[in-house]
């Protein structure tokens, strides 16, 4: 059997060439024009030298070159590496390094840090996506437009056959220790993902989705851009959330479906939407962190669109859980098992729970949407999938109508305005700090953002900093969403019987 997911663009592009699959602005590309771009890519890649299997990272924000170069590296059966556009250079290079990308796409607002980082990383070729007016590419880069002009006479037809087992796309996530991981989602699991997700949104056609959450996201990679794709839908591309931006693009192009996290929610509850037409909004989906359910219901008031909550991680390629319909649902509830995904609140000892809020375990899943693996770290894998469930790390119950809830996170998790952000790698940096003797990082609630980042030091005997300054080293080291907003010197951090720093304590200072 072969397969490759780029289908889902090849279907939609046979059954409705002339319909408009991509809008930004004035901007249109209809869904023939993105599958022979797309293929023109796929050429351009292998005439660069690079075959099946090799991978290509993407750094781009959401607009047009993102989905070309997706579709284009998966037609040539390469494997796809999105990355944040914020990265510093050292993150840059550990993703390339850790993932052996051959090739990086950027946006030149993005390659001074994105040419020091593949630098770092090797032999790797970098393309750059050029916006009018925009800054001039670094040396030693290639425009994105030659890529695309090499395959010039390229066959969108021409698809790489693939084995559904094959990778796909390498999702980095780090859950809340240690360096990031790739996890490896095939081409059978991101089809099935978007399949599966299409069919529970009730996807339509004729609808119109928004893609505003990060393309780079698994959220807004799997269930935005490819169950749109799938659906034969346009996809109106937001590069950055901005509440006039989206409620322009909203009335502009007729929307129809909005997914985000809860931040955006917010935002727009609060936006004014006088002499607006938001009539367009049918659904909304929510996701990356839970929504309070006085946000679910004052923007359903403002909107008059149901709001769903749906769960998932990026090694489950976006979703295991969803609320299905208005009248199928719970609040403040992640909903119920998507179908062909099983889910399971379990004990300490792996023991399946019995239902009802007393019962409160780890979520565990096992499905078609659950990861082949971490790239390249076989024990974490094993780690991760004990007993052939894979463990989120998350604590909730269920309740008897199968109904599931998230009752904590991990504990050191900060989740910033949609964004994971894990301490440990902000420690790491904190502790290259001269004047540094020992760091903790926690989260503190922030009305706007859900959580913001906060940073306890304590410094090394006769050293001192103030924490602008320190603030400032870990802004040049770490992506902007990363890096602490507040840092507080004290003396001593405070420390267990063990000599294990005790984070609850510092949360509740």
């Amino acid at each position: 059997m072969s397969f490759n997911l780029a289908t889902i663009l090849r279907e939609s592009a046979l059954a409705q060439p002339d319909k408009p699959m991509l809008r930004l602005g004035p901007l249109a590309l209809t869904y023939g024009q993105v599958d022979v771009l797309s293929g023109q890519v796929a050429a351009g890649l292998r005439a660069a030298g690079l075959g099946r299997g090799d991978s290509v990272a993407l750094q781009l924000p959401n607009v047009p070159q993102f989905v070309l170069a997706y579709f284009g590296a998966l037609k040539a059966g390469m494997t796809v590496v999105p990355l944040n556009p914020l990265l510093k250079a050292p993150e840059v290079s550990y993703h390339l390094s850790d993932s052996g990308s051959k090739a990086l796409i950027t946006f030149d607002a993005f390659a001074e840090e994105a040419v020091k980082g593949a630098a770092g990383a090797g032999d790797v070729r970098v393309y750059v996506v050029s916006a009018p007016g925009g800054p001039e590419a670094p040396a030693d880069t290639s425009p994105f437009d030659e890529l695309v002009a090499a395959g010039a006479e390229a066959d969108p037809a021409d698809v790489e056959q693939m084995s559904p087992d094959d990778t796909a796309v390498v999702i980095y996530t780090s859950g809340t220790t240690g360096k990031p991981k790739g996890a490896e989602l095939t081409h059978f699991q991101a089809y099935m993902a978007a399949s599966v997700a299409a069919e529970t949104f009730a996807y339509r056609d004729d609808d119109v989705a928004m893609a505003v959450l990060p393309l780079f996201h698994v959220f807004g990679l799997s269930s935005v851009m490819n169950c749109a794709v799938r659906s034969a839908a346009t996809l109106v591309l937001v590069p950055r959330f901005d509440v006039g931006a989206v409620l322009d693009a909203m009335e502009q192009h007729r929307v129809t479906v909005f997914c985000g996290v809860p931040t955006m929610f917010v935002a727009l509850m609060y936006a004014d939407l006088t002499g607006r037409d938001v009539s367009s909004l049918r659904i909304c989906v929510s996701g990356g962190a839970s929504i309070p359910g006085e946000v679910i219901k004052g923007f359903e008031a403002a909107y008059g669109a149901t709001v769903l909550e749906g769960y998932g991680l990026s090694e489950t390629c976006a979703l295991a859980t969803f609320n299905r319909s208005a009248e199928d649902r719970r609040v403040m509830s992640i909903g119920k098992r998507l179908w062909g995904c099983e889910v399971r609140v379990v004990d300490a000892d792996d023991r399946e729970l019995p239902p009802g809020p007393d019962h409160v375990g780890e979520i565990v899943l096992r499905g078609h949407n659950v990861m082949k693996g971490y790239l390249g770290r076989p024990d974490a894998t094993a780690e991760a999938m004990k007993g052939g469930w894979f463990h989120t790390g998350d604590l909730g119950y269920r309740d008897e109508d199968g109904f599931f809830y998230i009752v904590d996170r991990k504990k050191d998790l900060v989740i910033r305005g949609g964004f994971n952000v894990y301490p440990r790698e902000i420690e790491e940096v904190l502790h290259a700090h001269p004047a540094v003797r020992e760091a903790a990082v926690v989260g503190r609630p922030d009305e706007r953002l859900g959580e913001e980042v906060v940073a306890y030091v304590s410094l090394r005997e006769g050293a001192s900093a103030e924490p602008a300054e320190v603030i400032g080293f870990c802004r040049e080291r770490l992506a902007a969403y990363k890096y602490p907003r507040e840092v507080l010197v004290i003396e001593e951090l405070p420390k267990g019987p063990s000599g294990k720093v005790l984070k609850t304590e510092l949360r509740t200072r």
